[in-house]
């Protein structure tokens, strides 16, 4: 007893724990501003889709970070050979590199190989001992390429420094709560709460602001180079550069006291006030340009030496131009041109609307699931969704703890994780009504039956957390918040299920003994039990040729409407933007004609819910490199926005998605790469768990339940996106969640009585989870149902497809896995093979007769 109430403190513990870190999310204001910050803190944060705001993803232009780094080395390395006497000439040849990622030299003499190593070593070496620059030298030709590992050691570094740029820009600017975080290995995630529309935003961090100074060429300057200004006009200017923007602390925009136009202050560190002083001394009399981002802002003649370090930037500035260029000064250049390559936007109404659709279909759900329960299985399923509501509880502590963000896939990852946590409640309840028909005492009978179905749920919860996972490593965003919940819902739902759930019967159990004296059996009477227990002998093989053909045709009609007419894919896959906006003014023809008239000729409209509602659909760009395409798609976007604005002052843009060809390929791949690594996941833990046989029939039902998903897919029209592979790697931990308690039962009556014939051991084990089987598939039904019907667009993709989903994994569980099953297991009889690998216990045993 001491162990079990040691076991009970701890779990009180967790739970109490779990609580608390819950409960600042419900607490109202003026409670916690009277507790301790870092308490009042732990709270989840809404993501965009739920409060509003807009979502960036920068890409870094490495073409260009590494051709700029490159060029730097190799005018070291050329004015170390001049130095040295080499000769040498420029090549135009070009090897495996691209030209603008390579420097190629032909050298007049062999001999001097050595001389272009030495200086490569001089001028590119490392700290740790490595070059920055590859040499290839075949006999008199050179080629100079970055090291790979200076690439990812120099990108690395870069973004790391343009995170840091980005976030101060936007804190310059007054954004609440602006998020800057890198995402994968060459994109930074902007993510702002409350602004539906990032145009400014999108100007600030679209200036890499690089500044800097350069003299006009004359006859005694090196390399030459030809920048303008705004107006057209040419400059011929050194390519050295004679003052660096770096050397920047500070920069304001103001009216200036002399001509009243705006321009822009700046003020240069202690370094840049001497060098600026010492160049401006020496070259009096000859023009200086200040070039911001490869234009000539503005080219003074120096009549006089400037000291003090302070100096003034004219042009044709606006007001808000020179302080918009001056905060960028301030902050500093970013190192690297970044370029929009998605975009996600979402109005403030949305957003609320979102929430409380979100909350309704929710405690929808949560409802019927709860009654359901009790329903069934009366006191025994009061317990139980009390443990769901802990369980709900515990969920909403780990995320508030992690610091997580709930979005709309979130609350429907909630929805789901409750649906399925029911699974562990009915199967524990239905082993324990089992051995209460055996005639077991009250509280055996729980132990045994918690012990029979401990098994089960693991093995059953495993497989769909390998689903999960590969959703937490190949999705973004939303996706990875629907991945980290539902994980987070079913360790929760083990711990809720196995351990409170089993002390709180128990502690019924023994309030009951005491009060009546006796030790009798549990009771579980209800209609729907007494229902469940009429079905009983079933033959579910008797028509295991017509199940198996039928859905063979069902998954070939699948195959054939995936081709014709095929999936509507949302723009996370074919690119290109998506706008749902209102515009009071507009009527759909008028509409038309203001984005045609603007030159957009393939931009699809669609009336979209109320009046003056639409939904926009743009393809994406066919430009040929994908960095310029991406670029070129967000352009696109603003000015498809800006000729409607015009055209009704009054419009608002609900929602945006602005995915470019970059992206887009990307999450194809990966979610290809996720399905396939889940499928293959399940098949290896399901050998190692299962016989062959058991495994191969279990996936290959899998593999027709996902055909027939995609064809509800391709038939009801429904958006294929991020959102419905998440429902396709949801519907593969499902499916097989609820065929390995059938199979696990298999192998148990297996275990029994080997001797009795194949199909009678499969048509029992049906039969015996047949009521856990329905129960599961019903509450899971109840828990999606709500979301599906009142959930809305934003989850419709998911929702729609996994309501098809238990539908259509339930009856493949009863009538195509025990049919595979079958014809395997009678091939493995043909071939004289055991149905199951001897135990441990077996082969000891075995052992033991050999003399």
């Amino acid at each position: 007893m001491a162990r079990i109430s040691f076991r009970g403190v701890v779990y009180v513990l967790i739970v109490l724990l779990g609580l608390l870190s819950a409960l600042p999310n419900i607490l109202p204001q003026p409670i916690k501003q009277q507790l301790p910050h870092w308490y009042s803190a732990n709270t989840l944060s809404l993501g965009l889709d739920l409060q509003g705001g807009s979502h960036l993803l920068l890409a870094a232009d490495t073409q260009a970070l590494f051709k700029k780094q490159l060029d730097s080395f190799s005018n070291d390395v050329l004015s170390e050979l001049r130095e040295q006497d080499v000769r040498y000439s420029k090549s135009t040849s070009t090897q495996d590199a691209q030209p603008s990622q390579h420097l190629a030299l032909h050298l007049r003499q062999a001999e001097d190989a050595q001389a272009v190593r030495e200086a490569v070593f001089k001028v590119s070496a490392q700290p740790n001992g490595t070059n920055a620059l590859d040499v290839d030298i075949q006999q008199n030709a050179v080629v100079l390429t970055l090291n790979n590992l200076y690439r990812e050691k120099l990108l690395k570094d870069t973004l790391s420094r343009s995170v840091e740029v980005v976030r101060k820009r936007l804190n310059e600017t007054g954004l609440t709560e602006p998020s800057v975080t890198l995402q994968g290995k060459e994109a930074i995630l902007v993510q702002m709460p409350g602004v539906s529309d990032p145009t400014q935003v999108k100007r600030l961090l679209g200036t890499t602001a690089q500044m800097t100074f350069h003299w006009q060429a004359n006859s005694r300057s090196g390399q030459v180079m030809t920048k303008q200004d705004g107006q057209g006009n040419s400059y011929r200017l050194e390519q050295q550069v004679a003052l660096e923007g770096e050397h920047i602390t500070d920069a304001a925009g103001v009216l200036s006291s002399e001509t009243g136009q705006p321009v822009v202050t700046f003020r240069l560190d202690s370094t840049g006030a001497k060098r600026f002083a010492a160049m401006t001394r020496d070259n009096v009399g000859r023009v200086l340009a200040i070039v911001l981002d490869n234009e000539v802002i503005t080219a003074p003649v120096i009549n006089s030496a400037i000291p003090g370090g302070r100096g003034e930037i004219t042009g044709r500035f606006t007001l808000p131009e020179a302080s918009n260029t001056a905060l960028m000064l301030r902050t500093g250049a970013l190192p690297v041109p970044l370029s929009i390559i998605e975009e996600r936007t979402v109005g403030p109404d949305l957003g609320s609307d979102a929430i409380k659709t979100g909350l309704e279909s929710g405690v929808a759900g949560a409802l019927f699931v709860l009654a359901f329960m009790i329903a069934i299985y009366g006191l025994w399923g009061a317990i139980a969704s009390f443990a769901l509501c802990i369980n709900m509880g515990l969920v909403f502590g780990a995320l508030s703890l992690f610091g997580a963000t709930l979005t709309l896939p979130g609350i429907a990852g909630l929805i789901l994780t409750m649906g399925m946590a029911v699974d562990a409640n009915i199967l524990i309840n239905e082993r324990i009504r089992e051995e209460s028909k055996k005639g077991r005492p009250a509280a055996s009978a729980i132990e045994v039956g918690f012990s029979k179905a401990f098994a089960t749920i693991v093995d059953s919860n495993f497989t769909t957390l390998i689903a999960v996972s590969l959703l937490f490593m190949f999705g973004s965003g939303p996706i990875k918040g629907f991945a980290i919940t539902i994980a987070l819902g079913l360790v929760s739902s083990v711990f809720t299920a196995v351990a409170l759930t089993k002390i709180l019967m128990l502690k019924v159990v023994s309030i009951k003994q005491k009060s009546v004296r006796d030790r009798t059996t549990l009771s579980f009477s209800s209609p729907l039990l007494r229902l469940s227990d009429k079905l009983d002998g079933i033959n579910f093989l008797a028509k295991r040729k017509i199940a198996l053909t039928v859905s063979v045709i069902l998954t070939l009609l699948s195959i054939a409407l995936f081709a014709k007419p095929g999936l509507q894919y949302g723009v996370d896959f074919t690119g290109g933007t998506m706008i749902e906006l209102t515009a009071p003014k507009l009527s759909t023809d008028e509409l038309r004609d203001v984005i045609q008239s603007n030159g957009f000729e393939q931009v699809a409209i669609q009336e979209y819910g109320s009046e003056h509602h639409y939904l926009l659909r743009a393809p994406v760009l066919d430009n040929s490199a994908s960095q310029t395409s991406d670029n070129s798609n967000a352009k696109q976007t603003e000015r498809l926005k800006q000729a409607i604005t015009l055209a009704d002052s009054e419009v608002t843009f609900d929602k945006v998605d602005m995915v470019g060809p970059k992206v887009s390929g990307g999450f194809a791949e990966l979610s290809i790469l996720a399905l396939l690594i889940a499928g293959g996941g399940m098949l290896v833990y399901l050998w190692a768990r299962f016989e062959a046989h058991f495994a191969t029939a279990a996936l290959l039902t899998v593999v027709l339940d996902l055909t027939k998903t995609v064809g509800f897919f391709a038939l009801t029209g429904v958006e294929f996106n991020l959102t419905a592979v998440a429902a396709l790697l949801a519907l593969i931990g499902y499916s097989i969640n609820d065929k390995v308690v059938v199979l696990d039962r298999i192998r148990e009556l297996l275990r029994l009585d080997s001797k009795k014939p194949l199909a009678d051991t499969i048509n029992d084990a049906v039969n015996s989870t047949l009521s856990r089987t329905v129960f599961t598939s019903l509450t899971t039904l109840l828990a999606l149902l709500p979301m599906a019907v009142f959930g809305g667009d934003a989850v419709e993709s998911f929702a729609l497809p996994m309501v098809f989903a238990v539908v259509i994994g339930t009856s493949s569980t009863l009538f195509i896995t025990s049919a595979l099953l079958y014809v395997l297991g009678r091939k493995r009889e043909r071939e004289g093979k055991a149905q199951l690998k001897p135990t441990a216990e077996e082969i000891k045993a075995s052992l033991a007769h050999i003399p």
